[in-house]
């Protein structure tokens, strides 16, 4: 008799910091807190941690899409 396992699929994050964030966009650590800088890109505070929301670079990264695809 086969028995199944299941396998518990890690929960994705909501929210990255920024050095992870710049690492899942394929940026550079300054081209990032430049745009956290400018306002471009937004983030949220929680103590003294800075944390991108995953959704927020979704958007971020799209505002700089061109039509040329």
């Amino acid at each position: 008799m086969a028995t199944s396992k299941q396998t518990a699929q890690p929960t994705p994050p909501i929210a990255v910091s920024p050095d992870e964030a710049a690492r899942l966009a394929g940026i550079g650590r300054t081209s990032l807190y430049a745009a956290l800088a400018k306002g471009d890109l937004k983030s949220i505070k929680i103590g003294t941690r800075r944390l991108i929301k995953i959704e927020a670079i979704h958007e971020w990264l799209a505002s700089y899409q061109t039509g040329a695809e």
